[in-house]
């Protein structure tokens, strides 16, 4: 079930949370929300179809004989949405609405998904977690469920998302971070925002190296291709052009297609999966996020991120990873990090790509539910419920 929003705090005072909490402080900028109304003037035209002359025409055409026209076939019904086994909510951050998912108690866990996906991207993850943690998993402003406004997106945005995301939902506990991708560069950024003490530990699973490719130049099959991807930021620049990328990006046949390139384990691209993906690609402004996600600025680096905070940190890797592989900057770097940084833990995991734990979860939960186990006791505390579920 969704509820359009937790009854038990107003939108007045989570608004008024979120925007004086002082983890916030850290980020002054305000949101660019650069959406426009139609004002005076932008009305759309009417067609004037000229009713009279169309009234003699079709009485002239009373007496005429015409073919039957064949029915157009009925359009292809989209896969029916999988029945998530968590319940999803709305937190108002600001004046942007939030999706996430929730489920379980005990200490707390917040899972943040990579580009282009969402919280149930985590749907396998969520429910093996739950049976000892509380699990959070949000969906990212531009991603999901959550609201897509027209504004730049950064690295920062997501990071003070998280951040305040912990000061309403997670205060007074230590909560553990678990990103994918984007997702896991936002993770290592908000683990140096938030207070020592707002912080367990962070899981990274296969973690990008910046917003996108342009900010891993140090990568020489990266550096051979950025006249290319250059070209494809003007192409994006021209909103027709953009538009009809897009477009045949989008689909669902082209989005299995992407998928199978990245799941070494073909069984678990699914239909359900797919319209997971697809579904949001049909929100207003999604194109644009796509756009903005991909042209703007590369953001920070996972190199100088992971000496901001003192927490400890899991990295879990998938092996054949095609998209940020073990061999590149990021990968070689982050295994490497054992030796110089304390309580850092490295996990080649054999058989997956860059989403290893849709990939084959079981791995992933193999090395993850121990270590948490470890970090954090595996303590079940529910000490209050909001309609019946343990919050």
């Amino acid at each position: 079930t969704i509820s359009m929003m937790r009854t038990s705090r107003p939108v007045s005072s989570v608004q008024g949370k979120v925007r004086g909490h002082g983890w916030s402080a850290l980020h002054p900028q305000p949101y660019r929300d650069t959406s426009v109304n139609p004002g005076p003037g932008m009305e759309p035209k009417q067609i004037n179809r000229h009713p009279t002359r169309q009234g003699q025409a079709c009485a002239s055409l009373a007496g005429s004989t015409f073919p039957t026209p064949t029915p157009a076939p009925a359009p292809e019904p989209a896969p029916k949405r999988m029945e998530l086994p968590y319940s999803e909510h709305k937190w108002l951050w600001g004046k942007h609405t939030v999706n996430y998912a929730t489920l379980g108690c005990g200490e707390p866990v917040i899972l943040i998904h990579g580009f282009g996906l969402s919280s149930s991207h985590y749907r396998k993850t969520i429910v093996e977690l739950a049976k000892t943690h509380k699990v959070y998993a949000l969906d990212l402003l531009g991603f999901g469920k959550s609201d897509k406004p027209l504004i730049q997106y950064e690295m920062e945005i997501w990071s003070r998302q998280i951040c305040d995301f912990m000061a309403e939902f997670t205060a007074g506990k230590g909560a553990v971070l678990i990103g994918n991708s984007i997702g896991g560069l936002a993770c290592l950024m908000a683990a140096g925002d938030a207070p020592p003490e707002a912080l367990s530990g962070v899981v990274l699973l296969n973690t990008a190296g910046a917003m996108n490719n342009k900010g891993i130049l140090s990568d020489v099959r990266i550096l051979l291709a950025y006249p290319l991807l250059l070209f494809i930021d003007f192409l994006l620049s021209i909103p027709s052009v953009a538009s009809v990328i897009f477009k045949k990006f989008a689909t669902r046949d082209n989005i299995k297609q992407a998928l199978l390139q990245v799941y070494i384990n073909k069984d678990a691209v699914t239909d359900e999966l797919v319209e997971l993906i697809h579904a949001p690609s049909e929100d207003r402004n999604a194109r644009d996020v796509f756009v903005s996600v991909i042209t703007g600025p590369p953001g920070p680096k996972p190199f100088g991120l992971v000496s901001r905070f003192a927490a400890p940190l899991l990295v879990l890797w998938g092996e054949q990873d095609t998209l940020t592989p073990v061999d590149g900057p990021v990968g070689k770097f982050l295994k490497d990090l054992p030796s110089r940084r304390a309580q850092t833990t490295f996990t080649l995991i054999p058989g997956v790509g860059h989403c290893l734990h849709d990939d084959k979860p079981e791995l992933v939960h193999a090395e993850l539910i121990p270590w948490l186990a470890q970090l954090q006791g595996g303590r079940v505390e529910c000490a209050e419920t909001l309609g019946g579920e343990p919050v």
